[in-house]
């Protein structure tokens, strides 16, 4: 009896990371939320296709009607790699950072954005990626 309640305690101190992700508990005036980083390249092919006012109209008509309460834009340089080439692509990009309020709205709005940039300046993908955080205002 002994060696099974021994093995059903170590077992659960291995297994207890396996049940999901673990919920991280907020701060003072902290409160569980979503971030999401949306990651835009600008060139078109080998050369900056998309230009700094190019960019802003599109922020303008695509991105600020979708999140009007706030974003975050930050420069930045990425880089990929050109499968069929087999080469190192870099170009600049342009990251913006959104803090979901509603998740079940905002999720369709982040897809609407990336597919709306992929039209509209002819690229093969943009980079989203979202994560739980601790946010306050």
């Amino acid at each position: 009896m002994r060696d099974t309640v021994l093995a059903v305690m170590v077992a659960s101190v291995f297994l207890g990371g396996c049940a999901g992700p673990m919920t991280v508990g907020c701060g003072p005036g902290g409160s569980p939320g979503v971030v999401a980083e949306v990651v835009f390249g600008r060139n078109i092919g080998d050369a900056l296709g998309v230009s700094d006012a190019d960019w802003n109209r599109f922020l303008d008509e695509e991105v600020t009607p979708r999140f009007p309460d706030g974003l975050t834009v930050l420069d930045a340089g990425g880089q990929w790699r050109d499968t069929e080439r087999g080469t190192v692509v870099r170009e600049p990009s342009k990251v913006v950072v959104i803090v979901l309020l509603d998740e079940v709205l905002d999720r369709p709005r982040i897809g609407q954005i990336a597919e709306a940039y992929k039209t509209k300046f002819k690229q093969q993908a943009v980079l989203t990626m979202l994560r739980p955080a601790c946010v306050s205002f």
